[in-house]
């Protein structure tokens, strides 16, 4: 995933078995008996939301590439994964509130029109800025169309499929974006998220499953000082200091705008719950320790074990590919597993995996270090974010998904940025 982000979400990224429903049809006549909602299949969910993660990823094995064409340092290049991340989780709560404001049919045509015009900036770009630009309008995209699906899952199960996308994505995505690379260009292998846009038509078909809420004056202020603490958090691991002291500075501000309007952006309700508090915090832990070794692990399995790119590249797709299967069961079984016992899994196999990375210099072991963190990250994400979308009542469960994975897409910055310093600086 990506930052993938996955990623958000996938890696990633990317949620709910309690996100809010498709609410019924529109009231047929007096005559008629009430229809239940159709709910949009799986498969096209999954297809709207997992091509974002293999975008997220797709640069991991060619940051040089990317280097060289665009005239910048390796590290310099880093960015186009970094700006994808911020972008995402900036963008995810901020489209999942245009769901619940507006409805569907808005969402998904402000996305498709980000989805194509970043691609098309990034075919173009000849300079760093541009290619920036791009990346961001790619993941805003992303971010909404993320939004609709996690929002239209419906139950654990469909949740676990859309999240094993992601993983199945997001592991795909470094060889294919290697592979892209070497037939073509670099530039194509950042097209590869634009593979979501066949699933609109279809799920589109459902907007009137989902009206708007008909809410009130939307809180811009919260929203945007949200983003600016994102951001802040974000720029930790590259500029420590200027970062904190924006962190904290825009956290009070924040803190006295949710005192003075609790129902906002932001909502208290949601602050005060220890369910949602816990879910976000192992989801952004999960999550930055997932995105940090899918970059890290390859530069190990060269200097530790001397691997080819291919031979990365394949053992990297394979290990993932068994982790999104595994990360599936998990999800299928967390209602019998229980709450605890999900989070003490993912927890425990976390720890393992980065205990496994920082001392193993074994190729295999390396590989399945970088396994166990993406099982984790895309189990969190198919786990967790019930457990935070049931903290909330049902109008305020796109909330709760926008929020949820905000915090996740956070590791899907917080990764590169930590590669940086360890690895590429």
């Amino acid at each position: 995933m990506s930052s993938t982000t996955a990623s958000t979400t996938a890696p990633a990224t990317a949620s709910t078995a309690t996100a809010t429903a498709p609410a019924p049809a529109a009231t047929p006549p007096a005559t008629a008996t009430a229809t239940t909602p159709r709910q949009v299949p799986v498969f096209w969910l999954a297809l709207l939301a997992a091509p974002v993660a293999a975008g997220a990823n797709a640069p991991v094995l060619i940051l040089p590439d990317m280097a060289r064409s665009l005239g910048v340092a390796t590290a310099t290049a880093t960015w186009m994964v970094t700006v994808f991340a911020w972008a995402m989780a900036a963008g995810t709560p901020l489209l999942a509130a245009l769901l619940r404001r507006r409805g569907l049919k808005p969402l998904l045509r402000l996305s498709t029109a980000l989805v194509v015009g970043g691609t098309a900036l990034v075919a173009v770009a000849p300079w760093l800025p541009v290619a920036l630009a791009g990346r961001v309008g790619q993941s805003l995209g992303g971010a909404g169309l993320v939004a609709a699906a996690m929002n239209l899952a419906g139950n654990a199960r469909r949740m676990g499929v859309i999240s094993s996308g992601f993983g199945v994505m997001g592991a795909a995505g470094p060889l294919l974006g290697a592979t892209l690379t070497d037939a073509v260009s670099w530039r194509l292998a950042f097209a590869v998220s634009a593979i979501a846009l066949l699933a609109v038509p279809a799920v589109s078909r459902y907007a009137r499953s989902t009206p708007p809420s008909g809410e009130g004056r939307f809180d811009a202020r919260g929203a945007a000082l949200l983003i600016a603490l994102a951001t802040s958090l974000i720029l930790l691991p590259t500029t420590p200091l200027p970062a904190l002291a924006a962190a904290l500075l825009t956290a009070v501000l924040l803190a006295l705008h949710i005192r003075r309007r609790p129902e906002g952006f932001v909502p208290a309700a949601l602050l005060r719950s220890p369910l949602f508090l816990v879910s976000a915090a192992l989801g952004v832990t999960l999550s930055t320790t997932y995105f940090t070794l899918l970059f890290t692990v390859p530069s190990l399995l060269q200097d530790r074990a001397g691997w080819s790119k291919g031979a990365i590249g394949t053992g990297q797709l394979v290990t993932l590919l068994t982790a999104s299967a595994l990360s599936w069961l998990l999800a299928a079984s967390s209602a019998r597993l229980g709450r605890t016992a999900v989070r003490t899994i993912l927890v425990t196999v976390g720890a393992t995996a980065v205990a496994t990375a920082a001392f193993s210099s074994s190729g295999p072991l390396l590989l399945l270090a970088a396994g166990a963190a993406a099982f984790t990250a895309t189990g969190a994400n198919a786990t967790l974010s019930v457990h935070a979308a049931s903290a909330t009542t049902p109008t305020q469960r796109p909330t709760a998904i926008g929020l949820f994975a905000l915090s996740y897409q956070l590791g899907g910055a917080f990764g590169p940025g930590i590669t940086t310093l360890l690895i590429l600086s």
